[in-house]
């Protein structure tokens, strides 16, 4: 793990690499802090011709549930609350008609008092400091994020304090495209942070169910491509195994103080992630004993159970294909065209950790053009 990055690319450049299909090998990341590495760093372009790399369902934000965030402005709008969020889901859309906000932004611009955060712990502040007030955290994040307010709340939350939870686990999701028959990758690289929650052992079930080469990485472009050399090095050899190429945090048995509090505080439920559907036992629910503190309990239901379906992006927008790594940024119909972060569409061009973001934040803006979508697809 000490070798440098450019010591990695040598040896993975020195691989005999060709499939017999003639087709890349495709390496699959789920986190978005890898997918911003990966593409901040040029590792596409520095890698040969033979490997794609492809950005998988690593955004929590992206994967919002609709109906979750129509019940967040719904709930800030018509209650006399403060709601408080991580800032990246402020700017997240839904579908309604033009008239009404889209947005908690939106909401935040027509008297909802709505505040972004960058921690749990600032919820607490929050609701402290306005003790004759009910405040509302919508907290909507992966494991990492999850495991926080499941802290937060075994330690103790103030009276006022509720939570519009709308957590989700990683790896549901990778267990789905790989039961799909259609994973659309030959090797995974698994995310750092989640593992130091979860444990590594985590992702065993896709070399031991599936056969199918995988590396936990760090954020580095060193760790990355060392993940990427042993995926590929299992790859050619035909031998499967989990490596942990991100030694410095993730350890075998995961944090066990922060899975203590996730099983104490949290139900695992079937969830729904935003374009895609119902992926079971992929996320989190308020535990029988903190039910006292689920604003869905405290608060009158703003949910619209019509907004429960699998298509809920915007018309044209290929966000869903793009999390489920089925297509790349620039091939959605609407990258680069109606959708731009200061205009996004939809939720993968919102977030610091959706593809779309990242790809035109490293200067990508031009659209791909009809038949590589195409292509791709097929």
């Amino acid at each position: 793990m000490s070798a440098s990055a450019k010591t990695w690319l040598e040896r993975i450049r020195a691989l005999p690499l060709d499939k017999a299909d003639g087709r890349p090998i495709k390496i699959m990341n789920v986190c978005g802090g890898h997918e911003r590495s990966i593409t901040m760093a040029g590792l596409r372009k520095a890698l040969p011709d033979t490997i794609e790399l492809v950005p998988g369902p690593g955004c929590p934000v992206c994967i919002c549930p609709e109906e979750d965030i129509f019940e967040a402005i719904q709930l800030a709008l018509h209650e006399e609350i403060i709601l408080v969020a991580f800032g990246d889901m402020l700017r997240v859309p839904v579908n309604v008609a033009k008239a009404e906000a889209r947005t908690l932004e939106q909401a935040k611009a027509q008297g909802a008092d709505i505040r972004p955060i960058a921690s749990p712990t600032e919820a607490i502040s929050i609701a402290r400091d306005n003790p004759g007030t009910q405040v509302v955290f919508f907290a909507a994040g992966f494991e990492t994020t999850t495991a926080p307010v499941a802290a937060m709340l075994a330690e103790g939350v103030p009276d006022n304090l509720s939570i519009l939870l709308s957590g989700r686990l990683t790896w549901p999701a990778v267990a789905m495209l790989l039961d799909s028959g259609t994973p659309g990758f030959d090797t995974l690289i698994a995310p750092g942070h989640v593992s130091t929650v979860i444990g590594p052992e985590e992702w065993e079930f896709v070399v031991k169910d599936h056969k199918i080469p995988a590396a936990v990485a760090g954020f580095t472009p060193e760790s990355l491509l060392a993940a990427m050399y042993s995926t590929l090095r299992q790859l050619i050899e035909g031998r499967c195994f989990l490596d942990n190429c991100y030694p410095q945090l993730v350890r075998a048995g995961g944090n066990k103080s922060a899975q203590a509090h996730l099983a104490t505080t949290m139900q695992v439920v079937d969830a729904n992630w935003r374009g895609i559907g119902i992926i079971p036992a992929s996320g989190y629910q308020l535990a029988e004993a903190y039910r006292s503190h689920d604003a869905r309990e405290r608060f009158p239901t703003y949910a619209d159970d019509a907004r429960k379906r699998a298509g809920e992006m915007p018309p044209g927008c290929d966000c869903a294909q793009v999390v489920l790594g089925k297509l790349y940024p620039n091939q959605c119909r609407l990258f680069g065209t109606a959708c731009k972060p200061r205009n996004p569409i939809g939720p993968c061009m919102v977030s610091d950790e959706g593809a779309c973001r990242i790809w035109w934040s490293a200067g990508i803006r031009e659209p791909a053009a009809q038949e590589e979508r195409e292509e791709t697809l097929a």
